[in-house]
């Protein structure tokens, strides 16, 4: 394969990944219809909150370099990217909706959709916006041959990311702090993957959303 104009060997994975797709598919299925109640009324928080799309449909970089709109719960004022693309720590851009949102992660839930049309998995590496993904080193490049996620190991590791970042210049702070280590734990997964990790990932990434020891194996 090739991406960004680098060749990149792609990992012998048929079996697994048809069993991934179809444990993906089923479980977003089945979240989204079990979920119905409960998005009605986060929508109903989001509009009675502030003006604006209950969602916000963010351009990301998918596998092989694939751009995509992620969906997600909008927390923050309408065109808040034009100021930056990282969050800092009570950034003035999120609505009262939103913190609560984003304190428990549920602005995320609606990427079950991308879920479902097979655009990410539930765990797999974050997608990053092509400011980022456009700068990834040759090494970095094997992070695209994977279907992006909804939580990976460096979801655990900066579940609190808005608060590492701080207050001044957030952006500046992601690229020289941790985006280098994001994408370590990016690559981690991606050479490690395997049905089990998915959900050794997906019980500890709860268990860190709802205020449990940030843990994960593998990570410094």
């Amino acid at each position: 394969m090739e991406t960004c104009g680098r060749s990149v060997d792609l990992p012998s994975r048929g079996s697994s990944s048809r069993s991934k797709r179809a444990f993906d598919f089923t479980a977003a299925a089945v979240g989204l219809l079990l979920l119905t109640f409960p998005f009605s009324i986060i929508a109903l928080a989001i509009k009675a909150g502030s003006c604006g799309p209950v969602f916000y449909r963010g351009v990301r970089i998918g596998r092989f370099g694939r751009p995509f709109r992620i969906y997600k719960f909008r927390t923050m004022v309408p065109d808040a990217e034009r100021s930056g693309t990282a969050t800092g720590h009570n950034d003035s851009r999120i609505t009262t909706a939103g913190s609560w949102l984003r304190r428990y992660k549920l602005d995320e839930l609606p990427q079950l959709i991308n879920v479902l049309k097979g655009e990410m998995s539930l765990v797999g590496p974050r997608p990053e916006v092509e400011e980022h993904t456009s700068v990834y080193s040759a090494e970095e490049q094997l992070i695209l041959t994977a279907i992006p996620g909804i939580t990976d190991l460096s979801s655990m590791r900066f579940v609190r990311l808005g608060e590492l970042l701080g207050t001044e210049d957030p952006n500046k702070v992601f690229i020289e702090r941790y985006r280098a280590e994001k994408n370590r734990l990016r690559l981690e997964y991606v050479r490690t993957r395997s049905f089990w990790l998915d959900l050794k990932i997906i019980v500890l990434t709860l268990w860190a959303i709802t205020g449990g020891r940030n843990h994960m194996t593998g990570a410094r």
